[in-house]
């Protein structure tokens, strides 16, 4: 695995990798199948989850692969603590069939995605055809949950309360905090598309 990933590195060969990315630790799984490219940064993987999932990327963010932290450094942290710069990382130098990795958003809540590669393709099509940019979401399920609503276990109990007394003082209490339209099945991959389009034209900022 590790030759085929370096030659992935050094050719000039393009690939389109499938991630399957789902949120640890709620019932029903949280889940989305996402397309993304070699030539990405782990850091506009970043941006591309967010808006795969429907966060709002307001908290800090990390992602573990293979024993290794990658992150954006903060020069006020411990010199030999820092992260591995994620904006240096592309996707082709380290990305390869199987492997299973972690992505970590909101440092109170722990919101941890699993992340495996599915698919590895070589792109044979011209640059820019993707009608989503360098990245699209091909499925999906279930809604992204609110932030800062206390994390997988905090969420899981909302849900919880939703489905066993969803007329309870409590339930809609979340409700009305959550949005009154807010519903935690649904999941609009066309609006997730429409947002990674976005992201694209603005160069991923």
């Amino acid at each position: 695995m590790a030759t085929s990933r370096k030659l992935q590195a050094q050719s000039k060969q393009a690939y389109s990798y499938l991630l399957q990315v789902e949120l640890e630790d709620i019932t029903p799984t949280i889940w989305r199948q996402v397309w993304v490219d070699s030539g990405m940064s782990l850091h506009t993987l970043h941006h591309v989850l967010q808006a795969a999932m429907g966060w709002t990327d307001a908290h800090l963010h990390e992602f573990s692969i293979n024993g290794k932290r990658y992150a954006l450094p903060d020069p006020e942290d411990d010199p030999k603590r820092l992260p591995v710069d994620e904006r240096k990382v592309l996707l082709g130098q380290i990305l390869e069939p199987g492997l299973e990795f972690k992505y970590l958003y909101d440092y109170g809540d722990s919101w941890t995605h699993v992340i495996r590669v599915e698919e590895v393709n070589p792109i044979t099509e011209p640059a820019g055809c993707k009608p989503y940019g360098v990245a699209f979401v091909d499925a999906g399920q279930g809604a992204c949950p609110p932030e800062d609503s206390g994390g997988a276990p905090g969420y899981q109990d909302s849900l919880d309360l939703l489905r066993e007394d969803p007329e309870s003082e409590d339930a809609q209490s979340f409700l009305q905090w959550a949005g009154e339209d807010f519903d935690p099945g649904r999941f609009d991959r066309h609006a997730a598309n429409a947002a990674l389009l976005r992201m694209a034209w603005n160069r991923w900022g």
